[in-house]
């Protein structure tokens, strides 16, 4: 008797969607993931907020 190594379908990478019915996984396809850029505007405003009020306290503490 041989069995076959994988028991599920390849398709099911995950274990939970591996124990579900191919009826109940049909449709389901990984969607891409969105492309976005590293920095916003925002993050570019608290990194010198941050900087600024940093090297305030720091200026403050040495004179």
């Amino acid at each position: 008797m041989r069995r076959a190594l994988v028991l599920t379908d390849e398709t099911a990478r995950h274990p939970f969607r591996a124990s579900l019915p191919p009826h109940v996984r049909k449709g389901i396809e990984p969607r891409p993931a969105r492309v976005r850029s590293l920095f916003t505007m925002q993050d570019l405003r608290d990194f010198l907020l941050a900087y600024c009020a940093c090297f305030l306290a720091v200026s403050t503490f040495l004179l």
